[in-house]
């Protein structure tokens, strides 16, 4: 596991727990800093729904030498992070390694295959709100927490062996037939929800409360399942109602990562979750007016 903040925390967490006493599965982490110390001395105390609990992984090293080839590679990193953080982790990859990232935003697996060309990179996401609040201690929230991925062949031995090391854990995991579409349909959730409450500086209930930022959210969707379609991405106009209606049934005071990472004085993924559109709107001749002009403003801004 490498990254271990909010999603790397949780879901690394859950399964070192689960594995500690394993003569089969063997959990490491890659951190940093003082979480890296406070890990190896108390190890990882999580908060969930489901308790509180603490979990010690085999090896907790800053060093990939420390823990040689791994099996599976999960990746974690804030996504600004990600070309820096797997530079240094050539030591955990072998011929038989496959990384899999649980990123934000939509376009991981072609940054990876830049770095590692030859090495087999499959594609996931998750749904959570998880949080890291102090080195060492991580705190999960709600009850809908899952954690999806694929490869090209959704039945290999690989990934259907990686499944069941998950749902052992007690992890909602799902092997996906059409990985690339799940993603987009996540982005189509969070991307928006992203873009304008770090825009707004607002939660996502005073902007659904607002006509005129309501508006504004249903157009950056409208605007970001156009760009999917001119992708290649089989969306269906049914899950754009699903992603208004799962806003719609957050928490007044919730809101993105993004946002919460902005509140913070924290460096921002606006990169992937809005500067990407802009990007791929300009090469696919889709029109993204207002993803442009949220984005340019929160690039001025930061």
């Amino acid at each position: 596991m490498v990254g271990i903040g909010g999603v790397g925390g949780y879901f690394g967490g859950k399964l070192a727990f689960h594995y500690i006493n394993s003569p089969e599965v063997e959990i490491d982490f890659i951190a940093r800093g003082e979480n890296e110390k406070v890990i190896k001395a108390k190890g990882l105390t999580v908060e969930s729904e489901e308790g509180i609990f603490v979990a010690h992984p085999k090896i907790v090293t800053d060093n990939p030498v420390a823990i040689g080839k791994s099996d599976y590679l999960i990746c974690c990193t804030k996504s600004y992070d990600l070309e820096k953080t797997l530079g240094e982790l050539a030591p955990l990859i072998g011929e038989n390694t496959i990384i899999l990232p649980l990123l934000n935003g939509v376009d991981s697996y072609e940054r990876i295959r830049k770095i590692f060309p030859h090495t087999k990179v499959w594609e996931g996401c998750v749904y959570i709100v998880s949080r890291f609040i102090a080195p060492g201690n991580i705190k999960q929230t709600g009850t809908a927490v899952s954690l999806h991925f694929g490869d090209d062949n959704s039945h290999s031995v690989e990934s259907t062996r990686l499944l069941k090391i998950f749902t052992d854990a007690g992890i909602d995991a799902k092997l996906s037939d059409n990985i690339r579409q799940t993603i987009w349909e996540k982005f189509l959730f969070i991307s928006p929800l992203a873009t304008l409450t770090c825009y707004l500086n607002q939660p996502i209930g005073p902007i659904l409360g607002n006509k005129e930022s309501e508006k504004v959210l249903e157009d950056l969707i409208a605007e970001l399942y156009a760009l999917a379609i001119a992708r290649g991405i089989n969306l269906t106009p049914g899950m754009v109602t699903a992603a208004l209606k799962r806003m719609a049934a957050l928490p007044y005071d919730a809101t993105s990562s993004m946002h919460d990472d902005l509140q913070k004085n924290k460096n921002i993924e606006v990169e992937s979750l809005t500067g990407y559109v802009v990007k791929l709107g300009k090469q696919l001749n889709v029109p993204t007016p207002v993803y442009h002009k949220l984005y340019a403003s929160l690039i001025n801004s930061s």
